[in-house]
């Protein structure tokens, strides 16, 4: 935790933070604009932000874009507020708050990362066995994981199947992408979502989600980019509460053999 409460102690970088939190995905570029400081003195304390694990940066396209991550956050909240008096951890309430709290911009990605104690190979068959992928999400995929192919959805007994529900990209052990289901009545059903949600997850239009492993000695990062919403998109909230559990619940199964408790 020292590198980021270390990332946290200047209030330049604690501008960057808000900055992703007004809008996320941002190059060096727009970051730089109106700071008043060097591009290359915002670029050395976004690498601070990175090495901290609070910033995670992807490429797309020819731009390098950078995208907040709130698991570092998450895990002061969850592990150390309780060693901490209330006045200590003031200062930290504000940023977990902000980093909390829903999307802005409907269109912006969502990006989620986490590192594990695995190897890729484990982590890949965890991402795509049913019999993994049933036990922290509740969700299994029949499909052969071929590029193009079409990919049908199990959730609690109800079968998802769409000719737009397909693989996208497949490198085993490396990265894997894929469009989001279809939101139909059935699904809604078991997922408790009523049908004045439904109809305005139908209007959207799909996501994907995409999945990037980089192996680091022991350990194995895992990050999620889930993009392609519409401004205001009412499924860019939903999955913002959602990744962080489902991700949370494979660390957990990867590392000690059980998922997380319901």
């Amino acid at each position: 935790m020292d590198e980021v409460f270390r990332a946290l102690a200047d209030p330049t970088r604690r501008k960057l933070l808000d900055r992703l939190n007004e809008r996320n995905g941002q190059s060096l570029r727009e970051l730089c604009a109106g700071l008043g400081t060097s591009r290359q003195s915002i670029s050395k304390h976004l690498s601070v932000l990175e090495d901290a694990h609070l910033v995670v940066a992807a490429r797309r396209g020819r731009e390098k874009l950078h995208y907040l991550n709130a698991a570092p956050i998450n895990a002061i909240a969850e592990r150390w507020i309780r060693r901490y008096d209330q006045e200590r951890v003031n200062a930290l309430t504000d940023l977990k708050t902000a980093l909390e709290q829903g999307p802005m911009d409907g269109s912006d990605a969502f990006v989620y990362t986490t590192y594990i104690k695995s190897t890729p190979e484990r982590l890949w068959e965890a991402l795509t066995d049913p019999a993994f992928t049933s036990r922290y999400w509740g969700v299994g995929f029949e499909t052969d994981w071929k590029p193009g192919s079409e990919m049908t959805w199990q959730e609690s007994g109800r079968r998802t199947s769409d000719p737009e529900q397909v693989v996208l990209e497949c490198e085993p052990g490396r990265r894997l992408s894929y469009t989001w289901h279809s939101f139909t009545p059935e699904w809604a059903e078991g997922a408790g979502v009523g049908e004045d949600v439904l109809v305005k997850l139908q209007a959207e239009s799909r996501s994907k989600v995409t999945f990037e492993i980089e192996p680091l000695g022991e350990m194995v990062k895992l990050t999620v980019v889930h993009d392609g919403f519409d401004p205001g998109s009412v499924m860019r909230g939903m999955i913002s509460q959602g990744w962080p559990a489902i991700a949370s619940g494979l660390k957990s199964l990867l590392e000690t053999g059980e998922p997380l408790p319901a």
